[in-house]
């Protein structure tokens, strides 16, 4: 592929990331390992600096409405930036082998995608069951649970950069129900880009990110994204979820098997 196709991935996906709201790890990774032919490694940090950059503009906008809630990020900062240089130093620096690397992410990536699907189809019921467990004046949880859940979401991102949109939501919608909509996806992002950011410089310092490719696909994204939320309102969002959800399930286990 060269760098116009990869721009029309891109702009792809940034639709559908702008139609659906499910991050680009979901999608764009995938792709670029199976058809794309760039080794896994190589597409999870590329992907995961391509996530980082195209998600600050978000976070500003969100933070600009008061719909971050900022002491919610860092108690999900303080599991998943840990999680997520232990991971860098297994990956790199820990396990010699670079097919053994490759064949545990691709196998990584796939239940990744698997988790994602089901996170995006089934969103609203989870989020209908937990709020009917949890009054709206119940006490968040403790402290340990977001962190222990920032380290699960900072293993899969940055394993196979998939993990940081659906299944982020998801995780908040089960910690705090009660959370309005908005600031869970707010809250969510902007504990995003930081795990990102730190995730594909800890891959880039081992020479694991394309950098000409990052250039393509965000030339492509950036535009998608914003064409994908001024379509939003005309597609049914649950159909497309659906979709969405069985191509995740069949490229999830293409990977995984």
């Amino acid at each position: 592929m060269d760098f116009w196709a990869y721009s029309l991935a891109g702009l792809v996906v940034g639709v559908i990331v702008g139609l659906t709201g499910v991050g680009g790890g979901s999608l764009m990774t995938p792709l670029l390992v199976l058809f794309g032919g760039v080794p896994p490694v190589t597409a999870v940090g590329t992907d995961l600096l391509h996530a980082a950059l195209s998600k600050v503009g978000g976070v500003w906008v969100y933070a600009r409405r008061g719909s971050v809630d900022w002491r919610l990020v860092g108690r999900l900062a303080a599991g998943s930036l840990p999680a997520c240089l232990i991971c860098l130093a297994l990956i790199h620096y820990a396990v010699r082998d670079a097919r053994v690397v490759s064949s545990a992410i691709s196998h990584f990536l796939g239940f990744a995608l698997i988790l994602t699907a089901l996170a995006t189809v089934f969103r609203e019921s989870i989020w209908r069951w937990a709020r009917g467990r949890r009054p709206e004046n119940a006490r968040p949880p403790h402290f340990g649970w977001f962190a222990i859940t920032g380290a699960a979401i900072g293993t899969l991102v940055t394993v196979s950069s998939v993990g940081a949109g659906a299944i982020g939501v998801t995780a908040l919608m089960l910690l705090v129900p009660a959370l309005r909509t908005t600031a869970i996806v707010g809250s969510d992002l902007a504990h995003a880009v930081p795990l990102t950011l730190v995730a594909g410089l800890g891959h880039a310092s081992a020479g694991a990110v394309d950098w000409t490719l990052l250039g393509s696909l965000l030339a492509g994204s950036l535009p998608g994204v914003w064409l994908g939320s001024q379509l939003s309102h005309r597609i049914p969002d649950r159909a497309l979820r659906i979709v969405l959800g069985g191509i995740l399930v069949l490229v999830g286990g293409k990977l995984a098997v």
